[in-house]
């Protein structure tokens, strides 16, 4: 899968969620890529991203649970926005209290994006894109810093990812193969 959104980074503080939308948007359907090729384009979509996903509705028109943009990005509108834009559905996994190395696993054989969900011991705090992976590390788009990352297996399971100064993984929201 390609790197993109190299070099571009995330505008504000809260829009982590919607960066990973926009670069995820933008792996399916390379003409967009074009479009948002500058970090002035691309801000300018992330924060109108980040407006549509903490919406009264989703990307479909639905009715989905409103969210103060202060808070980030909501791990429900990062599902529906990514199997919008993949055409396929997917599901959020609570990662704490399982085991990370099947976790991992789910990421690494992913057949499209997923989001990761990171934290401190008390709250999910950023929202990381992971491009692929294979078994012994995933290749992961990190928006505050605008760069692709990589994760390997040992750091992922040992709960050290420092992804955006977090460590902690919470929830994933993976394609969905059960359905």
């Amino acid at each position: 899968m390609a790197d993109f959104p190299d070099g571009l980074r995330q505008p504000d503080q809260r829009s982590c969620g919607a960066a990973c939308l926009v670069a995820a948007h933008g792996l399916r359907n390379p003409g967009y890529e074009e479009q948002v090729d500058s970090q002035t384009r691309f801000s300018a979509e992330v924060l109108a991203m980040h407006r549509r996903v903490t919406s009264p509705s989703d990307v479909a028109g639905r009715m989905q649970l409103p969210w103060p943009r202060m808070f980030g990005t909501p791990p429900w509108a990062v599902e529906r926005q990514l199997a919008a834009s993949w055409d396929r559905p997917y599901a959020t996994q609570l990662v704490r209290g399982t085991d990370r190395a099947a976790t991992f696993a789910r990421l690494a054989g992913a057949a499209a994006p997923a989001g990761l969900y990171v934290g401190s011991g008390w709250l999910p705090r950023h929202v990381v894109l992971v491009l692929d992976g294979d078994d012994e590390a995933l290749r992961v788009y990190e928006p505050a810093g605008g760069r692709v990352e990589r994760v390997d297996r040992d750091r992922f399971t040992a709960g050290e990812l420092s992804l955006g100064g977090w460590d902690v993984a919470w929830f994933v929201i993976v394609p969905d193969v059960t359905r």
